[in-house]
C-alpha cells in the first residue's frame, strides 16, 4: 500500500505526545517522550460508541487498511486507530533496546491510558470499546482487567492469553522469512513491512526477539481474566497459524460473560479472512450491550 493510498484511508492522522516514566516505558527505560500516530474516524458522531483499535504484533495504523472505517460506518460508531511505540509512524524502538516479558502489560496499563488522555478521551464518562488483534487483543484484555470501569467492552481477534508451541514455531518461521529478504528484492516480508513502518527493524525485532526469548514461554494472563467485568467477544479462525482454539476456550473458562466466535476457513487475521462476518458479529454484539 502506498503512502498516498494510506492517506486516503486514514485522512485524520495526527500525532499525540505522551511521556512515560522509567518503569512504564515499553523497553524499561525512561522517562521518555513518545509521538504516537493516530487517526480519528467519524469524530462528528459524538454521541456514538467509540471504538479504539489495537493492532497486531507486526501491525500499525495503516496495516488495518480500511477495515476500522468499514466497521464504524456499518455500526455508526466513532473510531480511534493508533500505532504503538516502535511501529508505523510512531516513535521507533531504539535498536539496542529489548522489550521485557511484560511489554504488553506496559502497553495496556501505561501507554494506552496515556494516549487516551492525550487525545482527550474521558474514559470515566464515555468508556470506549477496545478492538484488538493478536498482541493488540491481549493488550485490550489486560487493559480491561486492570481498568474494568474504563472500558465498555472488548472484541478480541485472535487473542493470546498464554504461549503455545504453535505460536513459537510460526514466529520462528517468520524470522527466517524476514532474514531471507535481500536488499535487491522488490518483494519479501521485510520489503512489504517497510511500507508501513518508518523503522521496519524496530517493529520486527522488538516483536520477534521477545516472543522467541525463552523467558517469554512463561507469559500468561489467564489469572487476570476473571477481573474483566465487561462484555467480551472473542474471535478466532480455525486455521490460525499462531494459536489454537485453546486460547478462546481459556477466555470462556475465565470470563463467563464472554461470547466466542470460531470461524472456518479463517487464519490469524479474522478481519481480513472473514471481514464481513466479523463486522456483522461486532456490530450486533455492541448493539446488544449498548
Amino acid at each position: 500500500m502506498s503512502a498516498r493510498l494510506d492517506d486516503r484511508v486514514h485522512d485524520n492522522v495526527s500525532h499525540a505526545q505522551i511521556t512515560l516514566g522509567p518503569c512504564s516505558s515499553p523497553g524499561g527505560a525512561g522517562p521518555r517522550k513518545y509521538s504516537l500516530e493516530n487517526d480519528s474516524i467519524a469524530p462528528e458522531r459524538a454521541a456514538s460508541p467509540l471504538l479504539v483499535f489495537l493492532h497486531e504484533g507486526l501491525g500499525s495504523l495503516a496495516m488495518w487498511r480500511d477495515w476500522p472505517r468499514q466497521l464504524c460506518d456499518v455500526g455508526g460508531f466513532r473510531g480511534l486507530v493508533y500505532s504503538r511505540p516502535g511501529y508505523g509512524r510512531s516513535t521507533p524502538r531504539p535498536h539496542a533496546e529489548k522489550w521485557p516479558v511484560d511489554f504488553m502489560h506496559a502497553q495496556a496499563r501505561e501507554v494506552l491510558p496515556a494516549l487516551l488522555r492525550a487525545v482527550g478521551i474521558d474514559t470515566a464518562r464515555n468508556p470506549p470499546w477496545l478492538i484488538g488483534h493478536s498482541d493488540g487483543a491481549s493488550i485490550a484484555l489486560i487493559h480491561a482487567a486492570a481498568f474494568p470501569d474504563s472500558v465498555a467492552g472488548v472484541v478480541a481477534l485472535a487473542p493470546h492469553v498464554f504461549v503455545e508451541d504453535l505460536s513459537i514455531e510460526s514466529i520462528e518461521r517468520t524470522r527466517h522469512t524476514y532474514l531471507a529478504t535481500t536488499d535487491t528484492q522488490d518483494t519479501g516480508l521485510k520489503v512489504k513491512l517497510a511500507r508501513y513502518h518508518d523503522d521496519v527493524d524496530s517493529a520486527f525485532w522488538g516483536w520477534n526477539d521477545i516472543w522467541l526469548n525463552p523467558m517469554f514461554r512463561s507469559w500468561n494472563i489467564e489469572a487476570m481474566l476473571p477481573s474483566i467485568t465487561k462484555p467480551v467477544l472473542a474471535v478466532q479462525g480455525e486455521d490460525d497459524e499462531y494459536g489454537t482454539m485453546a486460547q478462546l476456550d481459556s477466555i470462556a473458562k475465565h470470563v463467563p460473560q464472554a461470547r466466542l466466535l470460531k470461524l472456518p476457513r479463517c487464519g490469524h487475521s479474522p478481519q481480513r479472512d472473514q471481514s464481513q462476518p466479523v463486522i456483522r458479529a461486532t456490530v450486533d454484539f455492541i448493539a446488544t450491550h449498548t
